[in-house]
Order: structure tokens, then C-alpha cells, then sequence
């Protein structure tokens, strides 16, 4: 694995560029949410509202075009994606050229919803984080956790989080891992057998960094982007950083393992800032770097 040393050696100057990472695709405008599946890197082109696949090639599909930005990406049990609409707080499934209506948040979501992780059985924990603009400042209220049941039954698991954003779970659906970015931390939930969340605790401390999209490796550890520190960083449980990878000049935003031996690490990046993202203004890609610990197991 690429050390810290090893890449800040890389870092002479500032580029526009991913030090070191080989490029797979230009020309994106917000690129988030990725998900490895099934040879396919899915992500939300979030500015042009639509969601993605990627292969390993760098050839891109829209799946599909909404008409509000996308957010987190997730599949039920049957294998048909589940997306995230933003604005209008609800989750959608997509396939065949056809997108419905899978459950409404907004009367249990406060504002608008962003990511989202969904167990084996089909359980879905979305974060809700509040009405955002250009003009906000840190975390606004109304932070929530909400799940959305295998009967597609809605109900809030967790207030007061700061800012939800990226989350995984770890093997076997045991614990919610949920980035939040302006707490600065990873905090973790158990996951009872009915699904409801429990055992609320800070997983990682992250003071001074600003966490936004969050995968998981086979030793337990996470690859967080700390979108306005321009990097991504490898972190443990407790809150040691392993590996650094800096974007100078670039928001660090999503991150995901995967590929054939889940070795390759995608990084989504975009050329923007809070008052151009929310006039369109943004310029995005997805770069590649090989690790030594590959993805963990679903």
C-alpha cells in the first residue's frame, strides 16, 4: 500500500490532477455515491442528475436521468438499484428505463437526504441532513438517520448527527458506519435483529477534517474523503490515519473499493467550491490507485 511519505513526495506541486492515480473518467460535473457491482462502478453525477456505471475502461452509461439530484446508491435483494432523490426526499428504484417511487421520507426527514447504505435484506439507512444552500454554514439542524424497512415501513433511528453522509456497513449488516462531516468524526450503530440501530458511539475522531464518502477494507478499516482538506485518508478504528492521498485543488468527495479483486480504490474528485456547486460550477472525474487490502466482504 502507498504510504504517506510515498505520495507527499508526489506533491511538488499543486495539479489539478490525482498525484500518482491513473485516470478512468473525465468530464463528470459532481461525481458521488459509488458502489461496486458486479464489474460496474455505479456513482451519481450529482449536478447533471443523473446515476452512472463506469467500467473498468472508463466507458460510462447513464442508467438514469432524474429530475433532481441523486444521492446514495444502494441494490434490494433482487438486484434492482435504489437511489436516493435528494430534494424531494425519497428513495426511487431504477431499471429498464423506468424509475418509481419506492418510499417517501419527507414526512420523518427533516430537509433534504444525501447518502445511504442498504443491508442484504434489503434495509435501508438514509441520511437526512437538513435545507442546505450556498450560504450554509457548518451543519444544520435537523441530522437524522432514517430507516426504511424491508416492508418499505419509514421511521427515524437516530437525531442531532451532523451533517450524515457517507455510511457503510461492515460484514454481516452488524454495524451502520455514518461519516459525520461537520462532528468531524465516524460515529457506528449495532444493528439489532429487527434492524433498528442501537449503541450509538463515536467509531473515529477526525478533528479537522471534514468527512464525505466512506468504504470499508477487509481489515476493518475506512477510506474517508475529507472533501475541503483536498485528500483521502485510511483510517482505524480510534482514529489513527495509515495513508494519505492528496487532491490539491480538488474537493475529495467519494471513495470505494472494488474492481475484480477489490484492490482498486476509486476516488472521486470535482473542481468546485460550496457557492459553485450550488450554481452548477463544478468540474468532476474518477481516478484509480491500486491498495494492498482489498474491500471488505459484503
Amino acid at each position: 500500500m502507498l504510504t504517506y511519505t510515498d505520495w507527499t513526495k508526489k506533491l511538488m506541486k499543486s495539479t489539478t490532477e490525482v498525484p500518482g492515480a491513473a485516470p478512468l473518467v473525465d468530464g463528470l460535473l459532481f461525481p458521488e455515491a459509488p458502489r461496486w457491482r458486479a464489474g460496474q462502478l455505479w456513482f451519481s453525477d450529482m449536478i447533471a442528475k443523473r446515476v452512472c456505471t463506469a467500467d473498468l475502461s472508463g466507458t460510462v452509461a447513464t442508467v438514469a436521468q432524474l429530475d433532481e439530484m441523486p444521492g446514495g446508491i444502494g441494490f434490494l435483494p433482487d438486484g434492482t438499484p435504489l437511489v436516493v432523490a435528494m430534494t424531494t426526499a425519497r428513495l426511487l428504484t431504477i431499471g429498464d428505463g423506468c424509475i418509481e417511487v419506492y418510499a417517501e421520507l419527507g414526512d420523518t426527514a427533516a430537509g433534504q437526504l444525501d447518502d445511504m447504505a442498504v443491508a442484504t435484506d434489503g434495509t435501508a439507512y438514509v441520511g437526512a441532513v437538513g435545507r442546505i444552500s450556498a450560504d450554509t454554514e457548518g451543519a444544520p439542524p435537523g441530522g437524522a438517520i432514517v430507516r426504511v424497512a424491508p416492508d418499505r415501513a419509514v421511521s427515524c433511528e437516530a437525531e442531532n448527527l451532523a451533517f450524515p453522509n457517507g455510511a457503510v456497513l461492515t460484514a454481516g449488516n452488524t454495524t451502520l458506519l455514518v461519516n459525520e462531516t461537520f462532528g468531524e468524526r465516524i460515529t457506528a450503530f449495532n444493528i439489532g435483529d429487527d434492524g433498528r440501530l442501537m449503541n450509538r458511539r463515536t467509531w473515529a475522531a477526525l478533528p479537522g477534517l471534514h468527512p464525505d464518502g466512506l468504504a470499508l477494507d477487509e481489515r476493518g478499516a475506512t477510506w474517508v474523503g475529507c472533501y475541503l482538506e483536498q485528500k483521502f485518508v485510511r483510517v482505524l478504528e480510534g482514529g489513527r490515519i495509515t495513508d494519505v492521498i492528496r487532491t490539491s485543488g480538488r474537493w475529495a468527495t467519494g471513495v470505494e473499493l472494488g474492481g475484480p479483486d477489490g484492490r482498486t480504490l476509486f476516488l472521486l474528485t470535482a473542481d468546485t467550491d460550496q457557492r459553485r456547486f450550488f450554481n452548477g460550477d463544478s468540474r468532476g472525474r474518477i481516478d484509480t490507485v491500486r491498495v494492498e487490502i482489498p474491500a471488505a466482504r459484503p
